[in-house]
Order: structure tokens, then sequence, then C-alpha cells
């Protein structure tokens, strides 16, 4: 529950902001109560990503206001927000590679002595708290571009949460996180809320943001659609208000799997730590791989799409060996990798939807070397139809399409390179309630043609549902291999809790 204390501690008055051709915001208002996590919720284009840069001085409103105890005041750039207590965890991370955790916790915000210099002892004894507090165990001193995405998501948290902030909002802070780090994450935040800071909680896991917000605006469109005192704590209720529709199957997974072996794996290890894999992967199978944040399912998806090295054991596709040296001859042999961060090295964002989903296949386009736009201009409008990927117009820069377009633009560009080996992982991470059903609907799709799957999830329901069989993977090893009918969360759980109790030799 809320606060008792009942008096309004921000408020947001008819806030409107349009860009051209589009109304992002329209006349949206809300209010945030001390000691309440409140929900805010919506597809993706409804303006949640809008109204959190407004709140966070990124961007002016056209018209609105914002007050905060009965005082209207105005954000007018990210430094004024961060003055006046708002802290805000960006679904894109605003990190620097080539500095520390520490120095990347305190950027801009830096410690100092009493002669004016920084005091970097002070600054890496408070990184070190701040990380503790979230029960992580990050080095302070290790470069941020040596982190895991998700180890980079726990860094861009522990930036906020070291800003005395009265409200700290996070935009998908758990897509890169595990259970034990949504836990200790959720943990802190109701700490946080007993200290009457007030709380903005986006997230497309539907499940957990039930169990831990107090109430939920929705909006569609630009426009609340569901206030705070309308909208009920119900999943099915929540989902119907945000796509304007009823979903009635959240995991519309279709048994495809077929006895004949496509992918083999025998004995895999790499340089990237994959320590002796061994497993199968049917035609028309989805085989999941699950585990906690650093348990090595990414290594292994790496090894065999050739980005680490290999140095032991074999891969057969359709009963033929395999030397995966390079990404390159990944492609090339039929295997397919849809990585975690497709920002990052997932999608050219300059580049329309035409060149994604040519990337991996231009001789399948060129002609004497030069490369017949016009036929790629015609195979990215098929896939458009096909997977219903929308766009404005086939020129339109994948930048500006939403998280869920973006990921049918790669599946397309594998789809397009005929691969039959596809390696997803976290596919839905950062896409609405309708785009992941879409998703799931692509993966039956590729089943249902003999494709093989390979899914990463750190949505234990998602990888249960989803998949025909279940590897569960520890220290670099799959440990075990279940079909997918007989493992449940508590199983999942309890593989996380023995990861993190053991130690590696």
């Amino acid at each position: 529950m809320a606060s008792e204390q009942t008096y309004p501690l921000w408020e947001l008055h008819n806030i409107t902001k349009t860009y051209p051709g589009v109304r992002a915001n329209d006349g949206i208002s809300m209010t945030l109560y001390p000691g309440e996590i409140h929900g805010l919720l919506g597809a993706n284009g409804s303006g949640k990503s809008t109204l959190i840069k407004i709140l966070s001085g990124v961007h002016q409103p056209d018209s609105g206001s914002i007050r905060y105890l009965g005082q209207e005041v105005r954000l007018e750039n990210p430094t004024v927000a961060r003055q006046k207590g708002v802290a805000t965890v960006f679904q894109e991370f605003s990190l620097v590679p080539t500095l520390t955790v520490a120095e990347n916790i305190f950027l801009g915000q830096h410690l100092r002595k009493g002669g004016g210099l920084i005091d970097w002892p002070a600054m890496q004894r408070q990184a070190a708290e701040v990380l503790h507090e979230l029960e992580i165990e990050i080095d302070p001193d290790r470069l941020v571009g040596e982190l895991s995405v998700a180890e980079q998501q726990l860094v861009e948290i522990a930036k906020a949460i070291l800003l005395d902030a009265k409200m700290l909002i996070l935009d998908e802070p758990t897509t890169a996180l595990g259970e034990h780090e949504i836990a200790a994450l959720h943990a802190l935040l109701r700490r946080m809320k007993r200290r009457g800071v007030s709380i903005v909680y986006i997230s497309h896991r539907l499940d957990e943001v039930v169990s831990l917000v107090d109430t939920i605006t929705i909006l569609k469109d630009g426009q609340v659609v569901s206030s705070a005192a309308e909208t009920t704590l119900d999943i099915d209720a929540i989902v119907a208000r945000m796509v304007g529709r009823e979903v009635k199957q959240h995991y519309p997974k279709e048994r495809n799997a077929t006895q004949a072996p496509l992918l083999e794996v025998h004995g895999l290890s790499s340089r990237g730590g994959v320590r002796n894999v061994s497993f199968s992967v049917r035609r028309g199978e989805v085989f999941g791989l699950g585990g906690v944040i650093g348990s090595g399912r990414t290594e292994i998806a790496r090894a065999l799409f050739g980005v680490d090295r290999i140095t032991g054991g074999q891969v057969y596709l359709n009963g033929r060996p395999l030397s995966l040296r390079s990404p390159q001859a990944a492609i090339k042999a039929g295997m397919a990798y849809l990585t975690e961060n497709r920002k990052a090295d997932g999608l050219f964002f300059n580049f329309s939807g035409g060149p994604n989903t040519s990337s991996a296949s231009l001789k399948k386009l060129t002609m004497l070397g030069w490369l017949r736009k016009r036929r790629e201009e015609a195979m990215f409008n098929q896939y458009v139809n096909d997977l219903e990927i929308r766009v404005s117009h086939l020129s339109q820069p994948v930048l500006h399409l939403s998280g869920g377009n973006q990921q049918k633009v790669v599946i397309a560009r594998w789809l397009f390179a005929n691969s039959s080996v596809l390696i997803l992982d976290e596919p839905t991470r950062g896409i609405d309630i309708a785009a992941k059903v879409a998703v799931y609907q692509l993966i039956n799709k590729l089943t249902a043609e003999g494709r093989a799957v390979i899914l990463i999830s750190s949505d234990h329901n998602e990888l249960i549902a989803m998949s025909d069989r279940i590897g569960i993977v520890r220290h670099g090893s799959i440990v075990e291999i279940r079909e997918a009918r007989d493992v449940d969360e508590t199983d999942l759980v309890q593989a996380s809790a023995e990861e993190l109790m053991r130690v590696p030799a």
C-alpha cells in the first residue's frame, strides 16, 4: 500500500507534446504521492517515453504544468531535474564504456575534498556501498565496457539510487536482469518507498508490475485511457486497456518439434567460458536455455555464432561438421543470432529496413558487384507484409520504429538469409504485450517451416511456455535437459539459487 500521507508530491496537469505529424502526449494528467510506487503502462508508442523525458528535463512540454508540493516547477534540462530530486533510469543506457563503474556512477556529480580535488576514495567507497545494497558483486574499478548488459543495467540503477531522489523513474529496469537481481531491486524500491520517495515504474513484464506497484496509469495513443483511480491490478484487464482488445493467449505455443536432429553440439568449449556443452536441437523445436545472469547462456550463443573462439568440441548441422571460426562462417552455414542488445550490435539505426534486412546476405541482391536497390526494396516490402512490420514508408530509418518492429526487422534479416537455426537471445526484451505475442507467432512460423530455435530468456514464464525442451546452464555448462512441460518456475528459481551459492572451481 502507498504511504498514509495523502498530499500529492508531484502533479502533472494536461501535459501535451507534439512532434511533426505526431501528438506524443495529449493532455496527460497524473498525481504521484509520497511513498507510492506508481506503474506507468502502455504499448510501444503510447507516449510513456516522451512523458518521462519531460519529467527528466530532456524535453519541454508544449503546454501543461508540473508541480512539486503544490508549487509549479520548470524542469528546464536534466541538470535542473536532478537538482530538484528527479532521478531517471532510461531504457537506453547513458554509460561511458571507457570509464570505471565508480566513475560512471558519479558522472557529472563528483565528490570533492576541501581543496576542490576529486575525492576518489570516497567515490569508490560509496559506489561499493550502493552496489552492495543492490546485492550485486561488481568491482567499482572495472571498466563499464567489460560488463554484461545486465551488469550495465545495474550500474544505471545505482547511478539513480545514489541521488537523494524525491522522484525515481525506472524505464524497463529489469529487462536484462535475472530473478535474483529483480528480487533485490524490488526489495530496494520498497525500502525507498518507506522513506517517502515517489517511484514511477515502467515495465512490460506485467506479472512483476502487479506484484510491486500500488497503483497504475495506462496510456494509449498519447492519452490516459485508465487513470490510477480506474485501473485494477489485474493482468487481463490491464492488457485489454493497453492494446484496446483482449489478448486471450499470452503464449500461443505451437508444437512443431520432430524427432529429426538438426543441430548437434558435442563437448563445446570456448574462450568465452563455455565448458564441455553437449545438446541437440530437432527440426521444428524450440530449445530453451535457462539460468541466471552470468551462467553462460549468451556465451553458448556467441560460440555457436563464431563470435567467441571455440577451443574444443564439435558442432554438426544436418550431420555436417561445422567450422565456426567467425560470424561470417556461421551465417554461411545457416546459423542466425538475434543478440540480447539489438541497439548495440543488432541493427544499423541510420539505415532503413531494407539495408538492415539484406546486410547478412548482400550477394543475393548484387550483380557484377552492384547492389540492386529495387530488388532490396521489393524484398523488404514482402517481409513488411509477411511479418506485419509497421513502417510509415519503406525508407523510414529503423531508429524510428518501435521495439517490436525492430525485432521483426532483425528476424527478417535471418529469414532472408535462409537460416535453419535461429538463436534468439532475450527476443521480447523491452517490447509490449502485443509485440511479444507477434514474436511468439513468428517463432511458431519458424518451427512450422522446420527451422530450429534456441531461445534464451530471463522471463521464466516465457521460457517454459514457448520451449519444447529446456537446458539449465550453470557456469558455462548445461547441467540438465528436461522437457519443458516437466519444468516449472520453482525449478528455475531453485537452479538460480544453486548457481548463486556455488563457487566456480
